[in-house]
């Protein structure tokens, strides 16, 4: 087949993906994790069940797919940030922000117990929190190196942790407010003692 039309075949396949992933989430937003069928999401992607069950065996797989992506998209979002102009401390700062602010969205109040359990139990996860910490990790020696006030009396490996289970508690904030101000502390955290 020529390139044209194989791309072309891709773009559609992924389309149809996506749209599946974006209608699946927002049945299980209005609808709750076990109020969801097949039949369902493939009435408001706009496919047959048929069609359907090429792309994904069950909801599960497809609500895997739906959180796989939206990891992807906040790791990217923070290695934009990282990756942006200014000094390593800066940087950090708006990457702890970012971080909290991520945490506060996923939490079970924004999706439910039952689903936030059933997503975060997957290989993605733990590669996603790998990548995560050599994120923070890399940033932190930076800033260490760069800057003379932030720690460099812990190892970089530590503080990385200290930051991801500090930020891990803005799931449980009542406000975005509240989450910044938990970025902002864990900031102080990171600075040189003395």
């Amino acid at each position: 087949m020529p390139k044209l039309w194989n791309d072309t075949i891709e773009a559609h396949r992924e389309a149809v993906r996506d749209a599946t992933l974006d209608a699946t989430a927002e049945l299980v937003a209005e609808h709750g994790l076990t109020g969801v069928k097949m039949s369902q999401i493939a009435a408001k992607t706009g496919i047959g069940r048929a069609t359907l069950y090429k792309y994904f065996p069950d909801v599960e797989a497809i609500l895997s797919a739906w959180h796989e992506r939206r990891i992807r998209a906040h790791l990217a979002q923070l290695a934009e940030i990282r990756d942006q102009d200014g000094t390593a401390r800066e940087r950090l700062e708006k990457v702890l922000d970012a971080y909290a602010e991520i945490q506060h969205e996923r939490a079970p109040h924004h999706h439910g117990t039952e689903l936030t359990a059933l997503l975060h139990r997957g290989e993605h996860v733990a590669q996603a929190q790998h990548h995560l910490h050599a994120l923070f990790r890399d940033l932190l020696s930076e800033a260490a190196a760069e800057s003379g006030d932030i720690r460099d009396d812990v190892a970089a490996d530590e503080l990385a942790t200290y930051c991801l289970h500090a930020l891990s508690a803005a799931a449980t904030l009542p406000s975005r407010a509240a989450a910044h101000r938990l970025a902002t502390i864990t900031l102080t955290g990171l600075r040189h003692p003395g």
